[in-house]
């Protein structure tokens, strides 16, 4: 099953000619904060919502959601 990702969630992977599936698709290890992601709103690794962003929590549940 391919996970949706917020159309506002950057990585620098990205930035390498990846798509953004193969981009998010490296894995992390579980207890990770994740230092390389933000989100291209607010150009911070906080959300809109003030909450963290990450590949695992931006996700439809939140209100600034976008796919």
């Amino acid at each position: 099953m391919n996970q949706i990702f917020c159309r506002h969630l950057r990585t620098k992977s990205m930035y390498t000619g990846k798509t953004r599936e193969q981009a998010f698709a490296e894995k992390e290890p579980e207890h990770a904060t994740p230092c390389h992601v933000w989100c291209n709103r607010t150009q911070s690794v906080v959300g809109v919502d003030d909450r963290p962003v990450g590949k695992n929590v931006c996700d439809s549940a939140r209100a600034c959601f976008e796919e």
